[in-house]
């Protein structure tokens, strides 16, 4: 009876493992709690011993390979028999969000299986199809886009070839480890039928209609809003200096492909950047309101009853301060060209922000506390959470032990996580487990919000926008001026239950100060 060999977790916080050596070949026996293959983490070098006695029949991931925790890395057979002896080519490198085996169909194809997104996801629900039956993908290339618990993600092709076959469609929840597509091989499956619905192959287009040749000089960008593309397509660009706003896309809803860009720069239409939007002769006519009955996202259903349970759980209570933020703002425009040629990463105000926060969160520890089964949970660290707004909803990655962290350090990690939040590459791990969150609701030129508590944390701190306002200056002999400062606005939401006004009150002063006050180096 052939016996499955895991991925093993080797800590609470280690979700993966690299295979650097297998210690035995296909074919060869082996001892029950013999050495089978080594493996190397985050924080050991271990051999992982064999489950049972038998036969190595089967491996699916050669050396050097990064595995998820929990996936069959191999099959053992007590006689020999079972499995057919065989190792499989080399699975792609894995990327932030999953990591996938790969194995071989009956028809010789690449299985495609629904990855493992968390040690706890059990399931995903498949929200959209990126490429068609009957389309070529590259190897990373995106394939399709999950939806689970925790986050929303691409998911890469294993391989380059040709997706042969589709077997779970659009908004079809599928447990993990099961086979969702095939790609090569000679499927018999023409047309596969599936509870969302059926798929035949389909080729595509080989016509593109060209853009009309505007009159102005600079010519009229295709996509004006978000622009939807693969982190391949996006690299070919970047490569041949392409503006995708200027690439017609023929993927679902405009998505530009890697044939759209390819065809793009062959035809030789590639151009420099567009730097403004050439002025329209006329406003732009409003699309016509329709009504229709749009079911919720995955997410968007979870972010709908986390909202209403934490406003049932906690009494929520509001206070707002304004901060000059003009010493910082000065310190930024004179220090951000320099600090992004040192660091690699822009100066934003957001590391100041979360500086000031972790500051006056070490000085009143109950605001980063929670309140579970009526006893008060004082954490050990800083774990911050940056509220990141996406399209299609909202995600809260998690800077962890923030309070060992330096400013240049903050700065990256902030920048880093909101990136990968924005193009679904954020692992389950770095989302979720905050004890405090920030949200920047200044962004889209808010004064300032008041924010629902991200549970079980006890507090979430709004950030407004920055504007420049006339204020009342007071010297140390008492004269009045007035003077240009910048000033932003700053509200805490926190759990009376837990938090009285006096402690909240505490707490945004010397998060005032720290601000007002600036005295550090930023590196």
């Amino acid at each position: 009876m052939p016996t499955d060999v895991i991925m093993p977790q080797m800590g609470e916080s280690i979700f993966e493992g690299t295979i650097t050596k297998w210690l035995k070949k296909v074919g060869e026996p082996v001892e029950k709690d013999e050495p089978l293959f080594e493996i190397s983490t985050d924080k050991v070098d271990a051999e992982i011993p064999s489950p049972v006695a038998g036969v190595l029949t089967e491996i699916k991931f050669p050396e050097g390979a990064t595995v998820e925790i929990n996936t069959v890395v191999a099959v053992l057979s007590e006689n020999g028999s079972g499995a057919p002896a065989k190792t499989t080519e080399k699975p792609a490198a894995r990327p932030a969000s999953s990591a996938q085996a790969v194995s071989v169909s009956s028809g010789g194809g690449v299985e495609v299986v629904m990855p493992q997104m968390g040690e706890s996801i059990f399931e995903g629900t498949i929200t959209k199809w990126l490429k068609k039956v009957g389309d070529s993908v590259e190897k990373d290339e995106a394939l399709f886009e999950i939806s689970t618990d925790k986050v929303d993600a691409e998911i890469p092709s294993p391989v380059t070839g040709v997706l042969s076959e589709i077997r779970a469609g659009e908004g079809e929840t599928v447990q993990i480890n099961v086979v969702v597509a095939v790609i090569g091989g000679t499927s018999d499956a023409g047309v596969r039928t599936t509870t969302a619905g059926v798929f035949a192959p389909e080729k595509p287009s080989s016509a593109v209609a060209k853009p009309a040749t505007p009159q102005a000089p600079e010519p009229e960008p295709i996509h004006t809003g978000r622009i939807r593309s693969s982190p391949l397509v996006r690299r070919i660009a970047k490569e041949h200096s392409v503006d995708l706003r200027m690439v017609p896309g023929t993927g679902s809803n405009g998505r530009i492909n890697k044939d759209d860009i390819l065809r793009h720069i062959k035809e030789g239409s590639a151009r420099p950047p567009v730097t403004a939007k050439p002025r329209s002769p006329a406003p732009e006519v409003p699309k016509a309101l329709t009504a229709e009955v749009v079911p919720l996202t995955k997410m968007r259903a979870i972010i709908a009853q986390r909202m209403v349970e934490s406003k049932r759980i906690s009494p929520h209570v509001h206070t707002v301060y304004k901060v000059d933020m003009t010493r910082i703002a000065r310190l930024r425009e004179r220090e951000r060209a320099a600090f992004e040629q040192r660091n690699g990463v822009k100066l934003t105000y957001m590391p100041f922000i979360a500086v000031a926060a972790i500051e006056a969160l070490r000085r009143f520890p109950i605001v980063n506390a929670s309140l579970i089964e009526n006893a008060i949970h004082y954490h050990a660290n800083i774990n911050l959470g940056i509220a990141v707004a996406l399209e299609w909803g909202l995600i809260v990655p998690t800077v962890r032990e923030a309070e060992k962290r330096d400013f240049v350090s903050l700065a990256r990690d902030i920048a880093d996580l909101a990136g990968r939040a924005r193009t679904k590459k954020l692992s389950p791990d770095e989302v979720g487990g905050s004890t405090f969150t920030l949200t920047n609701s200044g962004l889209f030129g808010d004064e300032f919000g008041t924010p629902i508590i991200n549970q079980p944390e006890s507090a979430i701190l709004a950030i407004g926008a920055l504007k420049k306002e006339p204020v009342v200056l007071t010297d140390a002999e008492g004269n009045d001026t007035i003077a240009i400062r910048s000033m932003q606005y700053f509200c805490l939401g926190f759990d009376h239950r837990l938090i009285d006004g006096a402690d909240g009150g505490k707490f945004m002063s010397e998060f005032k100060r720290t601000l007002e006050t600036w005295d550090r180096a930023i590196g």
